[in-house]
């Protein structure tokens, strides 16, 4: 994106947005045999349709298991993911990728394909058969998700000639095509510089789906996050509102770290710190 482009306001691109499910998690845990450890000790929380969870902890902590769980890319070992109510484990996958899309870290290969035929990847729950194709409503979808994340410029252009943070911003219109009313964000900030780490949150604020991202940045997480689950070595540690979870002691003993909560002059605003 030019440094005069923006990502359009919602109501502007004609895509209109599933709207938000309940998302159940009840004892999910998952075990991997080949190290023999328990990666995710037993995990409950309900987040409520159209909420916003951050997902916080240090490296290892299980943050990327979690989601995978929720994403269905694994299965629990124990307990149930359910979204209004219903396993996803028990859904057919084309039934799942209706409901749940993921945004990943790791971004694939774009195998000569252009930016349009990789966002328009997320039809793919839509349409039956092999070689199908896109109908009218689908292609609508798939124009309104470029203009929405300001990629229609590089409709044409090969994956892999955009930069780190505009391939992020295929990967979301891409899942945003999948029309979720459950989207998942592993680290969506990553790759971005401030300008549009801040456009890309104000995209999740906007949008009416149920949506779980996890973030390094805490007081990224405390600022745009209706809840946060703080997690360390795959156990749940808070799960709440950022003033309820984000303790000194309890982010100080997730981290490793002196943890201080303090106020920014002059706008008064919460704002976390750390020394050693």
């Amino acid at each position: 994106m030019s440094c005069g482009g923006k990502i359009s306001p919602l109501g502007v691109t004609g895509l209109n947005f599933a709207s938000g499910a309940h998302l159940s998690v009840e004892n999910a845990s998952w075990f991997l045999p080949e190290a023999n450890q328990m990666i995710l000790h037993p995990i409950n929380f309900d987040l409520p349709a159209g909420k916003v969870l951050g997902v916080v902890g240090p490296n290892g902590a299980g943050k990327s298991s979690l989601l995978r769980l929720l994403y269905r890319y694994y299965a629990p070992t124990t307990g149930t993911v359910k979204i209004d109510g219903a396993d996803i484990n028990q859904m057919s996958a084309r039934v799942a990728a209706r409901k749940v899309a993921a945004v990943l870290q790791e971004q694939p290969t774009d195998f000569g394909l252009t930016v349009h035929e990789i966002v328009a990847l997320g039809r793919t729950p839509y349409i039956r058969g092999f070689g199908g194709v896109t109908d009218e409503r689908g292609a609508r979808v798939v124009q309104g998700a470029l203009r929405q994340l300001d990629l229609l410029k590089f409709a044409e252009r090969q994956l892999g000639t955009l930069s780190g943070g505009e391939r992020q911003r295929v990967m979301v219109a891409r899942a945003l095509c999948q029309e979720p009313s459950l989207l998942i964000l592993d680290e969506p900030t990553n790759h971005l510089d401030i300008h549009h780490q801040l456009e890309v949150l104000e995209l999740i604020r906007e949008m009416p789906l149920t949506i779980v991202t996890s973030l390094h940045d805490l007081n990224l997480a405390a600022s745009n996050c209706d809840d946060v689950l703080l997690l360390k070595e795959g156990k749940p540690l808070g799960f709440g509102s950022a003033d309820e979870v984000f303790s000194e002691a309890a982010i100080s003993q997730a981290f490793r770290v002196r943890a201080k909560n303090e106020n920014l002059s002059p706008s008064n605003t919460k704002h976390l710190t750390f020394t050693l």
